[in-house]
């Protein structure tokens, strides 16, 4: 997990933050969310004594150096919320800071004071309060906040100076420029995941391409799933979903009924992948090429239908990486590749991967098309 800038030591930071929400096993985990969603995201925010505190909600898209930030609202009992919106399909990353607010905390006290001459001490301390947040700010924001600090220092009217103290244009302005040198920052950044809505709700139809021939008997294509497409989203479907489009292995091909024997009319598992043809980045030539897969997934989209491959990490025992790299599966005392099984079932025509290979990192530097 990234880790925010460090909170000094020293003991100026004051401010505790605590019980972020929302947090997947404290940060080790991203959140989700789907684009247009609004994440909302709370804290306990507190610190010694009765001064204010400001907190900001801090976001930013992955790979973005500045952080946004949105206000973050008291809730009660030291809890406080904050929301932003999520509009890209990129992940994004947020944390909470805060800090004694020493504006706040006097604009709080000046509200409930009542003597004259207290009213008028207090707003000497709240014209360099002010004053501080005018060295912060832009000119024309510099000027209206001098001309503020000014009006505290000399108006001699206690009702007068009351409702200038208290005037909530200029309080939301020096508001804008706070001091937040002395901040606790919490020092996860915690991580979200960013969805297209389909992931959070869809209707998958699962279709067998090799079984959409309108002949009967004949090996379907990718053309025969294509003219399919009508069907599957009068049902009201929006994703087709499809097991692997890759060669099937020959070698110890089950037969019907899942026998030893195959016949020359079996046509093996989609799921034992690999054959002479090529392994997981070729097409099962019966199928089609890569362009007429393309071209359904774009006939496909004119009906507002997705197209889902199934992705199985896994091999039949003539897949080349079974020669080209035995190391990344298991191997029997015999020497032989341990192929799959669910005891008392046998697959012998799929080899599982082997993940606790020291060598496992390559399987994902495997070239893509």
């Amino acid at each position: 997990m990234a880790r925010a800038r460090t909170i000094a030591d020293d003991g100026r930071v004051r401010v505790v933050i605590e019980a972020i929400s929302p947090a997947v096993d404290g940060g080790q985990f991203a959140v989700k969310r789907t684009v247009g969603d609004e994440l909302s995201v709370e804290a306990d925010c507190f610190a010694d004594g009765h001064d204010q505190l400001s907190c900001l909600l801090l976001y930013k898209r992955e790979g973005e150096k500045a952080w946004h930030n949105a206000p973050m609202l008291a809730l009660g009992n030291d809890r406080w919320r904050g929301t932003f919106s999520v509009d890209a399909l990129e992940p994004y990353r947020y944390t909470v800071t805060a800090w004694v607010d020493a504006f706040l905390t006097w604009r709080h006290d000046f509200e409930r004071r009542i003597d004259e001459e207290d009213l008028r001490i207090a707003a000497l301390a709240g014209a360099e309060r002010v004053d501080a947040a005018a060295a912060r700010a832009s000119r024309k924001d510099r000027q209206r906040l001098s001309a503020w600090a000014l009006a505290l220092r000399t108006e001699k009217d206690a009702a007068a100076l009351r409702a200038i103290a208290l005037d909530e244009d200029l309080a939301a302005l020096a508001q804008r420029f706070p001091d937040r040198s002395l901040a606790c920052t919490y020092p996860v950044e915690f991580r979200l995941t960013v969805d297209r809505p389909r992931a959070r709700c869809s209707a998958w139809y699962e279709l067998f391409p090799r079984s959409c021939s309108a002949t009967a008997g004949a090996h379907g294509s990718f053309a025969d799933c294509t003219a399919r497409l009508p069907y599957v989203a009068a049902m009201g479907f929006d994703v087709l979903y499809l097991p692997p489009i890759h060669p099937v292995g020959r070698e110890r091909r089950k037969g019907r009924n899942n026998t030893l024997q195959a016949t020359a009319e079996d046509p093996g598992s989609p799921w034992a992948i690999g054959a002479s043809e090529g392994g997981h980045t070729e097409i099962h030539p019966q199928l089609g090429t890569l362009e007429e897969f393309r071209d359904l997934v774009a006939r496909a989209g004119e009906h507002q239908l997705e197209i889902a491959l199934d992705i199985a990490f896994q091999c039949a025992p003539d897949h080349p990486w079974v020669k080209t790299h035995p190391q990344w599966f298991r191997h029997r005392p015999d020497g032989s590749v341990q192929y799959a099984e669910n005891p008392p079932k046998k697959y012998q025509d799929i080899y599982p991967l082997n993940f606790e290979t020291d060598d496992w990192q390559a399987l994902w530097r495997v070239p893509r098309r």
